[in-house]
Order: structure tokens, then C-alpha cells, then sequence
């Protein structure tokens, strides 16, 4: 892609390196995790009279092996081992200092009957289930107020069978909001690897209100057209990081929320310090990275690098509304690349859904210090569609190194948004032309620490495209 740079472009970003002061920080990663960790107590899904051939239900089998290792919790945890075969299951829950661990050609499978997904309490931050009034049903791998959990394996899979439960959804038959693959409630220490989720009915990994939660080397796989079936859902939880997975399915491939309206507002617990590193994937109706529009409890301090998004709606978006209150702010992402995308940057302030009427519509949301840069994109629609709320303008959003392939005429479409750019190819909109060089890197997220490793390279590069 031929990127368009002026001779002015090089002498402020070239005067910005030379009286600039750096502290220079190196690629995000998650801590070493710990999920092949040898616990001294093991048993195998089987000694409790599971049977692996895809159509008993090992329901009590699975409660059973998990309450008999709750008297190792205290010495130093255990093992619950599932070997080879298709185990077949209703919701269980898990135990602290517990290791789950599937072997490579290990499955579990979730029951195709609701009654074996019981019904729980809406989460407070939310007021009522997410999609109807009233309980929720529960995740099909759920625990509460843990401590160092382990789920994961030698790339076995959990499936959650989620079809039956897309139909209900479809044919509005369900009395109740749909379940999770899996959900972590008020937990601590929680590492997920190595293996892979299918078919979730809803939501397929959701830890909320939890903190130290690490989800590495996962696959994520749902139907293009089925719906809801997110990724990978931080709500309201801090210190999470989530690396090296791919994810394909029917919406966002991750999205961080923080509770709903009036009942995010009052639980006020944020989502907070988010890592993503090293994510791939792609959806039809959903975005890759997805902040909101659940956001009422605050989101700040996300951290995304080394991103590839392909064949996708949108790459990037901030979703939220009047009504949510709450805020976005803090938000760092970096090296991302864009094949096949309909939008690559959206704030999308119009999501309309609210628990109930007693919402307050004056609540607005505050959004601020955006930065995203260094974006290459090849066969992109727009490069954006950033509309804020009128009489709430998103502030400091700072755009960098952005070079985009875009196959429509109107490339930026933006109001009620304020900030800066430099080196953006389109052109962006009026509202972020003002320059980030030399005056406003200090407004933009993150850039003072992030941009000595480039600025050099970039100066070259810009010289060679103005002689070329």
C-alpha cells in the first residue's frame, strides 16, 4: 500500500524524537502460568462412573469427582482428570485448587436439555438477565468465590452444543437469558489453556467480578450466523490477560463490559488493567476488539498489541449509550493488521437496549484518552465511523501511524469527538486533523512510552515514500 506523507509530516515527528526524553517499555506479555502445575491429589472421571461415549449423562459423575476433591483443597489441591471420549454433561461447578484437565481427544459435551442448565440469580451489575427479565441459566463450567482455578488440558475441547439453545433463541421460546460455555463469578487466580471451546450458547468464556485471570492459547470456534456466541467477555474483573488465541464466531471475538445502566453504575465495580496480545480471528456480525456497550461500571487501562483481524465487520469499537454513564478511557492498541473489514474503527453511541425503564437517560458516558496505532489495513470499507453523543464529546482520541487500503469514496465519517493524528492515510475528519507533534503526545494514551522504538523507523519510512 502506498501510504501519502508530507515533508511537514517528517520535520515534526523528527523535531517531536530529537527533544523528547524516553522511557521505553517492552511487548506485553502475560505472566508465566502455571497450568501444568503438578497437583499432589488426581482421580480420572471415570472412577466416578462416567461414561465417555457421548450420550449418557455424567452429570452426577462429574459432581461427585469434584466433591470428593473438595477435601483436598487444603492440601495443596487436585486433579480432575477426563480422558478420551465424549462426556456428555449438565452444568457442574468447580472447586478452588482445582485443576481440570482434558486430554487431547477428550470432549465434553453440554446436555441438549435446559433442565440441565439451572437457573441462577441475574448478576446484580445488571439488574436481570441479559436478554429477558428475570434468572439466568447458569454456565455449563461455572464457579464462584474460587481461588486457583486451572481449566485446561492437551488441547481437548468443550462443546457446548449450542444450536438448540440459537433456535430457542431464534424462535423466542426461552424464558430465561441463555447460558455461558463457561462463567467465573468472584474468583481469583483463574489461568485457562490449551484448549479448545465450540458451540457456546451465549457468552463462551465470561469471568466477572474476578481478578489475576489469565486465558492463553485457546481456540474459539461458533457458526458465523449464530448469535451472541462472544469470545472471550472481561465483566467487571481486573488484571486479566488474554493471549494467543484465535477466535472465529457469530459476534465479538472479545469484548470487556462493567454492568448495565443504573445497576453498573450502583455495583461500580470496573473492568481494569485488560491485556491482549497476539489475537487472530474473524466474525460476519460482530467486531474483533469490543469495549462495551455494557460499560457502566468503567472500563480503563486496556493494553492490545499484535492483532490480525480478517474477513470481519468491524476491527475496533467503543460501544455505549446515553443512559450507560460509566466511562472508557485509557485505551492502548498497537499493531494491528486488517484484511477484508467492513469498518476499522468505530464509536458506535446508539445501542438503545436498557434493562428497564428506570434508567437514567442523563448519565453519560465519558470517553477519553483513546490511542490506536500503527493499523495497516488491505480492502477496507471505511477506515471509520467514530460518532459520539451530542453535549458529551469523546475527548483525546489520538490516532498514529494508521495506513489503510479503502475501497469506498467517504473514508472517515465522525461527530462529537475531539483529538489528534499523525500519519493517517485517508486523510482523517476535521475533528482529529490537528497534529499529536509536537504539543499533544501528552494528551494521547501511552505515547510517550511507546514511541521511541518507532519513531526513528517511521521517519525513515516516510522519507523513502516522499523521494519514491
Amino acid at each position: 500500500m502506498k501510504r501519502s506523507f508530507s515533508l511537514l509530516d517528517v520535520l515534526l515527528l523528527l523535531a517531536f524524537v530529537s527533544h523528547t526524553t524516553w522511557a521505553v517499555n517492552g511487548s506485553l506479555h502475560c505472566k508465566q502460568t502455571n497450568s501444568g502445575e503438578t497437583r499432589p491429589h488426581s482421580v480420572t472421571i471415570t472412577e466416578f462412573g462416567a461414561v465417555g461415549d457421548g450420550v449418557t449423562l455424567n452429570t452426577k459423575a462429574f459432581q461427585n469427582a469434584i466433591f470428593y476433591l473438595n477435601s483436598f483443597a487444603d492440601k495443596g489441591g487436585a486433579k480432575l482428570f477426563v480422558p478420551a471420549g465424549r462426556w456428555l454433561t449438565g452444568s457442574f461447578d468447580l472447586i478452588s485448587h482445582l485443576t481440570l484437565w482434558l486430554d487431547k481427544d477428550a470432549v465434553i459435551l453440554g446436555s441438549k436439555n435446559s433442565d440441565d442448565w439451572p437457573v441462577v440469580d441475574p448478576l446484580p451489575s445488571y439488574g436481570r438477565g441479559r436478554e429477558l427479565p428475570g434468572g439466568r441459566h447458569r454456565s455449563l463450567i461455572y464457579g464462584r468465590n474460587l481461588t486457583d482455578v486451572i481449566i485446561t488440558g492437551d488441547n481437548g475441547t468443550i462443546d457446548g452444543q449450542g444450536s438448540v439453545w440459537w433456535n430457542w433463541f431464534r424462535s423466542k421460546t426461552l424464558n430465561y437469558t441463555r447460558p455461558h460455555l463457561v462463567e467465573l463469578m468472584n474468583s481469583t487466580g483463574v489461568v485457562i489453556t490449551n484448549l479448545t471451546f465450540l458451540n457456546s450458547p451465549f457468552w463462551t468464556i465470561h469471568p466477572v467480578y474476578c481478578s489475576h485471570v489469565t486465558v492463553q492459547n485457546v481456540t474459539i470456534l461458533a457458526p458465523l450466523d449464530s448469535p451472541n456466541t462472544d469470545g472471550i467477555d472481561p465483566d467487571s474483573s481486573d488484571d486479566v490477560c488474554i493471549e494467543d488465541c484465535y477466535i472465529s464466531t457469530g459476534d465479538d471475538l472479545i469484548a470487556i463490559k462493567s454492568g448495565w445502566d443504573e445497576y453498573g453504575i450502583s455495583f461500580a465495580r470496573p473492568s481494569t488493567n485488560i491485556t491482549i496480545r497476539g489475537l487472530a480471528g474473524h466474525n460476519r456480525n460482530g467486531s474483533g476488539i469490543a469495549i462495551g456497550s455494557e460499560m457502566s461500571g468503567g472500563v480503563s487501562e486496556v493494553y492490545a498489541e499484535n492483532i490480525y483481524f480478517f474477513n470481519t465487520s468491524t476491527a475496533i469499537i467503543i460501544k455505549t449509550a446515553r443512559g450507560r454513564g460509566g466511562y472508557v478511557r485509557n485505551i492502548y492498541i498497537s499493531n494491528v493488521t486488517l484484511a477484508g473489514v467492513d469498518t476499522a474503527i468505530k464509536f458506535n453511541s446508539n445501542f438503545s437496549q436498557h434493562p428497564d425503564e428506570f434508567y437514567d437517560p442523563n448519565a453519560l458516558p465519558v470517553i477519553e484518552r483513546i490511542t490506536i496505532k500503527d493499523v495497516i489495513g488491505d480492502n477496507i470499507k471505511v477506515a471509520g465511523l467514530l460518532k459520539g453523543i451530542e453535549g458529551d464529546s469523546f475527548r483525546n482520541v489520538c490516532l498514529l501511524n494508521v495506513t489503510l487500503n479503502v475501497t469506498s469514496e467517504s473514508s472517515w465519517n465522525c461527530s462529537n469527538i475531539r483529538g489528534y493524528s499523525a500519519l493517517v492515510s485517508p486523510e482523517t475528519c476535521e475533528p482529529l486533523k490537528e497534529s499529536i507533534f509536537p504539543k499533544h503526545y501528552s494528551d494521547c494514551y501511552h505515547l510517550s512510552n511507546h514511541l521511541w522504538s518507532s519513531a526513528h523507523h517511521l521517519a525513515k519510512e516516510m522519507m523513502l515514500d516522499i523521494r519514491s
